[in-house]
């Protein structure tokens, strides 16, 4: 999801609301969602060979690569590869299907997959594709908007790039049955900073956002000013102990392959 402006920001890349992008004000809020996920995990890459299945824009799986033996990335967009092989030298990339990975078997360490499940048509093949590319006791690092609180009551998910999404219990269903094992389940809420935010703007940032999307409306200068400062640190990242993981925005999972 993103707040549907298209200018390219740093990246050079058109934002279409399929991926989000580093170096836009606009963008900044979903960015900041996605990287915290990168960010908290990163010690789960620490010296390993890593695949990132679905990179995007590039900017995770370079961050990865600050920490990982190596990191190999694939994206099915020709375009997106050549960005990724331009602007991020330490990351060996890939033109590929998700529902093929140009892989070996058993060829990492771990995969990660950050907001893209969502976007696929063939779910379980893809997960039988990481568990085909992972050694044994290797990892699948797993984020996707939470179904429930992302698309509320509806039938086609809000995102017209999305195919199927997901809550807690169909993600964990998906990922059992492709032979894997549940390490945790996590899940993405707004710390208090972004609670102030919500408040501020009528309950929801996020509303706010959509809502000046929708209606091709300019940004009042509180939303942007909102916006921009939004930083991985306001948001919380809690276990299903911690909070209601059906309350959570986003869904992270760490599974295990058996």
């Amino acid at each position: 999801m993103s707040a549907f402006v298209t200018d390219a920001g740093d990246s050079g890349l058109p934002l279409t609301g399929e991926r989000t992008i580093p170096g836009l004000a606009e963008e900044n809020y979903w960015f900041r969602r996605h990287e915290v996920v990168y960010r908290r995990l990163l010690d789960l890459c620490a010296g390993r060979e890593v695949l990132e299945a679905g990179c995007g824009e590039g900017y995770g799986a370079d961050l990865i690569a600050s920490v990982a033996r190596r990191v190999v990335a694939v994206d099915y967009d020709a375009a997106t590869v050549a960005h990724v092989a331009a602007r991020y030298p330490r990351v060996e990339v890939v033109e590929g299907n998700l529902a093929a990975l140009p892989l070996p078997d058993a060829s990492v360490d771990v995969v990660v997959n950050f907001q893209v499940i969502e976007h696929l048509w063939d779910q379980p093949q893809f997960v039988a594709e990481c568990a085909r590319v992972l050694r044994r006791g290797g990892l699948l690092l797993m984020s996707t908007p939470n179904r429930i609180t992302f698309s509320p009551g509806l039938d086609t998910p809000v995102n017209p790039f999305h195919t199927r999404e997901l809550n807690a219990a169909e993600l964990t269903e998906l990922l059992t049955g492709g032979g894997f094992r549940m390490r945790s389940m996590s899940g993405v809420f707004h710390g208090a900073g972004l609670l102030a935010m919500d408040e501020r703007h009528g309950g929801s940032i996020i509303d706010a956002q959509i809502e000046r999307a929708l209606a091709d409306a300019p940004w009042s200068d509180e939303l942007l000013a909102d916006v921009t400062a939004v930083a991985c640190d306001d948001f919380d990242l809690l276990s299903d102990t911690e909070r209601d993981i059906d309350d959570s925005l986003d869904l992270v999972a760490i599974a295990v392959r058996v």
